[in-house]
């Protein structure tokens, strides 16, 4: 794929952008990712946290759910779900979603240049089910509702500002979004087995309060041009998948992620990592569980990320709780495994602004329940 020396120029660039696209030749399609030997080498044994991470890395827990971060008075939520990394001066913040029902929502944990918690606090209440979601341009998080005619909201990781249902955004089961500046869109995943993948134009960029919904529209195999038709009804009164005659179906929509004209996404329900290429608005398969040679490493697809090597970083919901890398070359191989978690799964992979520090939630943690949550940190030397 080719995507290192894209990123480069990115993030050279002053762009959020952290992992690349394909580098496109004619009508060719790279083949999917396959196992192979990692960039870091061979996890080892289980640290202090029952984490497996290469040599030269260290974890530690951030966060508990129901206990208070750090020596703030805040009690961390339950179910930690999707996640991003905002720049905050010489330090960041960390945004977690909380999927529960009721009261969902999202928080925030602030850090100080040298990554001590200096602070932790509520940015969303009274939501359902927040699942996934995805950074701004702008730096806002819009965090997203995984129920049945679902909103998303826009709010302010620093807590200042009051959160803002953005409903011309779409009522659907909605997981993850990722904002693609260049079009001046914001693309959306759908977690339901014959759901679809969207984008949203807002009618002014930076401003989410009004646009058009649009559905991706394409033939039934796994690569090739797409089109993008309006979604005549947002509210959702008619399920938007269904609105639209041949809008193309995913299964079980998941993490979304975009850097540099293509946007990333995957879909559980059949173990794949979808590529959208912008730019040239065609689609095909980064990643596919079921056409690797030997055992998949991969499995159980979920949240993404990417790092400024042009690395993609993929958690498990349940496989072998594992978040796995998939090179720029094609290959994919686990980067860390969580043991004696079987019950869980692992969400929210977000790095730190300088790319050093890579923040993840295992949702439901030892207790296999959502008031068992851990949420952690993992340092060490990512590829630039």
């Amino acid at each position: 794929m080719e995507r290192r020396s894209l990123l480069r120029a990115a993030v050279l660039g002053g762009t959020s952008a952290a992992l690349g696209g394909t580098l496109w030749r004619g009508a060719a399609y790279a083949a999917p990712a396959q196992p192979g030997a990692g960039p870091y080498g061979p996890l080892g044994s289980p640290d202090a946290n029952g984490i497996r991470l290469p040599s030269g890395f260290t974890s530690r827990v951030i966060a508990r759910s129901g206990q208070r971060v750090g020596t703030t008075s805040y009690t961390w939520h339950n179910a930690p779900d999707g996640g991003a990394c905002y720049a905050d001066g010489t330090g960041w913040i960390y945004v977690s979603n909380s999927e529960i029902n009721p009261g969902g929502g999202a928080s925030a944990v602030k850090f100080s240049s040298t990554g001590a918690i200096t602070g932790a606090y509520r940015i969303l209440s009274n939501t359902r089910t927040n699942c996934a979601g995805g950074k701004t341009p702008w730096n806002t998080w819009l965090s997203c509702e995984e129920v049945d005619r679902g909103y998303v909201f826009e709010t302010d990781p620093w807590g200042a500002k009051a959160s803002v249902r953005r409903d011309a955004m779409g009522r659907f089961k909605h997981e993850a979004a990722a904002a693609d500046p260049v079009r001046q869109v914001v693309y959306m995943t759908e977690d339901v087995t014959d759901g679809c993948f969207y984008r949203f134009r807002p009618t002014t960029w930076g401003d989410l309060s009004s646009g058009t919904l649009e559905v991706m529209v394409a033939g039934s195999g796994t690569s090739g041009p797409v089109t993008w038709a309006r979604v005549p009804d947002p509210s959702g009164a008619t399920a938007t998948r269904s609105q639209v005659s041949g809008a193309k179906r995913f299964n079980g929509g998941e993490g979304c992620y975009y850097a540099n004209d293509t946007c990333w996404f995957t879909t559980k329900g059949d173990n794949r990592v979808w590529q959208y290429n912008a730019a040239a608005q065609t689609i095909e398969l980064a990643y596919d569980d079921s056409l690797v040679s030997g055992t998949a490493p991969l499995t159980g697809v979920d949240n993404v990320t990417g790092s400024s090597s042009g690395d993609l970083f993929v958690a498990e919901d349940g496989g072998n709780m594992e978040i796995c890398v998939i090179t720029p070359d094609d290959v994919v191989a686990p980067f860390l495994r969580i043991d004696g978690q079987s019950a869980s799964e692992i969400t929210g992979p977000a790095f730190s602004p300088d790319g050093t520090r890579l923040y993840f939630s295992s949702q439901r943690g030892t207790s296999g329940s959502s008031s068992g949550g851990i949420t952690y940190e993992v340092k060490g030397p990512f590829r630039a």
